[in-house]
């Protein structure tokens, strides 16, 4: 390290890095009077280091003589300022994360966890349901009667209708399953909906005639209809008079007429018939 006129030891060998003399030159005589002495040097109020009189920094601590400013050390410790009244108190009543990790069991004083329970392996898994898990089906009652519907064209001929008579053909097979049978005409709007429907004889009322059973007789009741219903043997003439009010019990072989040509015929059920109307 080099050395100036004026004394100050000198990182650069051309000038002096805090007087800016010349090294190499001669040697500058240094006043020794006290008096002198502060007007050619400047003690630095951080470290008590003499410094001349125009420096910026202590050469020997970096003592800001502008601003005042002492030299950031990298070991010194960063000062937070406080926090407001009502921030100590929260963070005193808030434990520290360091309090917070003593407090907290450790790995090993926590509670187990228990396993899930494992199924035997010799307990058969079954694939198929268990009979008490199996749908149930409800079956059909059997029906062991029948009402045949017929167009009769004598019958149609008695009555002297202006509506057009249907085809004859074989009958309509109805299943008598209920203790009473509605004999008319559906009406939507009524909530009329028989179980023996004659829908296509204009002649039969909506609710035209009751059919009633103890599972081995049956009644068949006028219900006020307009037309009438009539009750006649298997042979013979055709009926002339309505049924009186109330029920009427039906013999073997009789039967019921009504509308302008509907004939029913109530008889005992074949077995192809109970088969079919079982499914």
């Amino acid at each position: 390290m080099a050395t100036c006129p004026a004394g100050h030891p000198s990182n650069q060998a051309d000038f002096c890095d805090v007087c800016g003399l010349p090294i190499g030159g001669e040697p500058v005589a240094v006043a020794t009077d006290a008096a002198d002495q502060p007007a050619e040097t400047l003690s630095c109020p951080n470290c008590s280091t003499a410094n001349v009189a125009d420096a910026l920094f202590c050469e020997n601590c970096g003592y800001d003589f502008t601003t005042g400013t002492l030299p950031a050390s990298p070991d010194a410790e960063v000062v937070t300022p406080p926090a407001p009244a009502e921030a100590e108190t929260d963070q005193a009543a808030a434990p520290s994360p360091s309090e917070a990790d003593a407090a907290a069991p450790s790995p090993s004083e926590a509670e187990p966890t228990p396993a899930a329970p494992v199924a035997e392996a010799s307990t058969p898994v079954s694939a198929t349901p268990s009979p008490t898990t199996a749908p149930t089906v409800l079956k059909r009652p059997p029906v062991e009667w029948i009402a045949e519907l017929w167009i009769d064209p004598d019958w149609y001929a008695a009555q002297g209708s202006t509506d057009p008579l249907p085809s004859p053909g074989l009958p309509d097979i109805v299943p008598l399953i209920k203790p009473s049978s509605l004999i008319g005409r559906v009406s939507h709007s009524r909530g009329i909906f028989p179980d023996v429907d004659c829908e296509l004889d204009t002649g039969c009322s909506r609710r035209h005639a009751m059919l009633t059973t103890d599972g081995t007789r049956w009644w068949v009741e006028d219900l006020n209809s307009a037309n009438g219903t009539f009750v006649g043997a298997a042979a013979g003439p055709l009926p002339a008079m309505p049924i009186p009010q109330g029920r009427v019990e039906l013999a073997a072989g009789q039967r019921i007429y009504l509308g302008a040509w509907t004939r029913i015929v109530i008889r005992k059920a074949t077995p192809d018939e109970q088969e079919a109307f079982a499914g």
